[in-house]
This record gives C-alpha cells, structure tokens and sequence, in this order.
C-alpha cells in the first residue's frame, strides 16, 4: 500500500513581533510512513533509513521528553556535527542520496522517536 507523507512545520510569532510562517516541504508519494523507536548508546549511534521501495525525504527527532545526555547530529562518524536540542524536535528534509546518518549522544537515551516521511 502506498503512503504519502506531507510535513509542514508551524512557527508562530506572538507578542513584539506577531504572525505565522508555514514553510512547505514537498509531499512524498512513497514515504515509508514509518515510525521507530531506538536506544541510544553513550558515543557514535549509525541510523540507516528504511528501505524496501518507498524513500524518506524527510526524518523527525524526537527525544524522550526526560533527556539529559547530549545529542549531536552528524553525517558520519568522526564529523564535527551539528548539536540538537535535548528535548525539542528535529526535522530535517533529506537528500535522495542519504542512507545512513549519526547520532553522536553523550549517554544512554531510551525512548527516541525518529518519523520517516
């Protein structure tokens, strides 16, 4: 069955400054539609994307809403990367061409959503 995944991130502004911006992401027709939940370990963690016919051109991060270890998102290991937020969602759009990226995390994380879309 095909999944189509459309992602839209919503910032709205109050208070100085006040209003709402939805940037479009392109829908995709063959997302994997998928959902996993992973343990990190305390260093370098290699997460490959799904595969089976139906391409990710998007990932979300969501940590567990308790976490204290720090996370930095990478391309490969060794990388200096990128940090992410503790708690907050990440979503980032993907290339066609990513199979695999790194979470480098500072401990032990139980719980971490990753959505394909």
């Amino acid at each position: 069955m095909a999944v189509t995944a459309e992602r839209k991130i919503t910032i709205t502004f109050s208070g100085d400054v006040i209003g709402t911006e939805v940037p479009a992401a392109a829908s995709n027709t063959v997302s994997p539609g998928q959902i996993q939940i992973l343990s990190l370990v305390s260093g370098a963690n290699t997460i490959t994307l799904p595969t089976g016919g139906s391409t990710p051109k998007a990932v979300t991060i969501i940590p567990p809403a308790a976490n204290v270890e720090t996370l930095t998102l990478k391309g490969v290991t060794g990388d200096t990367g990128v940090a992410m937020h503790a708690t907050d969602p990440t979503s980032l759009s993907l290339a066609s061409t990513v199979t695999t990226f790194v979470i480098t995390a500072g401990g032990t994380v139980t719980g971490l959503r990753v959505i394909y879309s």
